[in-house]
């Protein structure tokens, strides 16, 4: 008997109709967010629900979204994101393999008409969204003709299949690692060159799946995906210390310094917050500046002026240092408001106003006043004001008769 699911009333559903959102992106990541939002807050009280939720809402994405302008990349990632949060919500659903199997039935329709795409990276996560070994063998078995055609050596033979990346996620979760290694042997694609990675690594042989993965680097390969693949290997080999000085640093961006290091930080806690920090700094020379937030974060308060003052960081960044440490850490304020000052007069920072000037000269004296040294502060930003010679002189007009300049 097919597990059964409560009646639930959707938001979402009448949102996310064929073309709903026209051309803009900005209210279509609104609404993707608040999807995903609405599932996971059934989630918290009724798994299965929210499992036929997540189905529901990947039945209609693509549809809805086929006229947005993705050109900038942000709906891209709200969707990815989006798939990211639902896949584990859908997998760990206790439903019985008769709904399972309708369930997948109803997302791999909706990746097959996928045609922009936006959920083409639902496949990715096959294996998980199957829920259990048997479930993936299934998948796998119903997918490996198709796909071991579709990986054919012979050209009159192989083509796109869209359930190929499917099939070796299913072959993975149900551990049918040789099947892997056998479909990708002589592929020259990384999305499924990448599965024979895993598939060594799951197997115990993670030196060779290191040595195969540097093996497929090329302009057409993910380097990042390559470093996190190896890192993981050697990560569960124990060997810790090769892992952080092959691929630590690397495997672990993101969008910002400051999340990039504390990345690095969360998988490797026996190093020092301060060699992780010059070891990035090393690998991004001519961006110091940039990781003063991070040194900031890990209260590296010295190494953090000393970066800043080395190249560019965004002046409002620093007005916020010197704000909030202006009681705790005066002599720090002091410092990332003279940065701030110094950076703004020679023309960085973004729509910069008067009340930003404003702003980090107050906060430094704020800090100066503190820590009694106002008047040597104060001839410090008068000197830094004095020699300003970018474009109109703006922190000039804005401080000269503060200064008496």
């Amino acid at each position: 008997m097919a597990s059964k699911t409560h009646p639930h009333k959707w938001r979402f559903q009448s949102r996310f109709r064929r073309g709903a959102f026209g051309w803009r992106s900005e209210p279509a990541i609104r609404r993707v967010k608040e999807a995903v939002s609405e599932i996971r807050k059934v989630a918290r009280r009724d798994e299965l629900v929210a499992a036929e939720g997540v189905v529901r809402f990947l039945e209609r994405l693509s549809p809805a979204l086929e006229q947005v302008d993705s050109s900038s990349g942000a709906i891209g990632i709200a969707v990815n994101r989006a798939i990211a949060e639902l896949v584990p919500i859908f997998a760990k659903a206790g439903a019985d393999d008769e709904t399972r199997m309708a369930w997948l039935e109803r997302l791999f329709a909706a990746h097959g008409k996928d045609e922009i795409p936006y959920i083409e990276r639902l496949a990715d996560h096959w294996g998980e969204l199957c829920g259990s070994k048997h479930i993936a063998s299934l998948w796998a078995d119903r997918l490996l003709d198709i796909t071991r055609m579709a990986l054919s050596p012979d050209k009159d033979r192989r083509g796109f299949f869209h359930g190929t990346t499917a099939c070796l996620g299913a072959l993975f979760r149900a551990e049918r690692y040789e099947e892997i290694l056998e479909l990708v042997d002589g592929q020259v694609i990384w999305p499924y060159k990448r599965w024979g990675v895993k598939a060594l690594s799951a197997k115990g042989r993670r030196a060779d799946a290191v040595r195969y993965a540097e093996a497929c680097r090329s302009p057409w390969a993910s380097d990042w995906e390559i470093d996190l693949l190896g890192e993981e290997s050697l990560l569960a080999s124990g060997l810790i210390d090769e892992a952080y000085r092959r691929y630590g640093l690397t495997a672990n961006r993101a969008p910002t310094y400051l999340g990039w290091f504390r990345a690095v930080r969360k998988k490797y806690p026996m190093k020092a917050s301060g060699q992780i920090l010059a070891d990035l700094v090393g690998l991004t020379p001519g961006e110091e500046g940039k990781w003063f937030a991070a040194a900031k974060d890990a209260k590296l308060f010295d190494e953090a002026i000393a970066l800043v003052n080395r190249t560019p960081t965004e002046p409002r960044t620093l007005i916020r240092a010197a704000r909030d440490y202006a009681e705790e850490r005066p002599a720090f304020a002091i410092e990332a408001g003279l940065a701030a000052l110094r950076w703004l007069a020679s023309g960085y920072g973004y729509e910069v106003t008067g009340a930003d000037v404003w702003s980090a000269y107050t906060h430094t004296m704020e800090a100066a006043a503190r820590a009694g040294v106002i008047e040597p502060t104060r001839e410090r930003i008068r000197g830094l004001v004095a020699a300003e010679t970018f474009d109109e002189r703006f922190v000039t007009r804005v401080l000269g008769r503060e200064l008496g300049l």
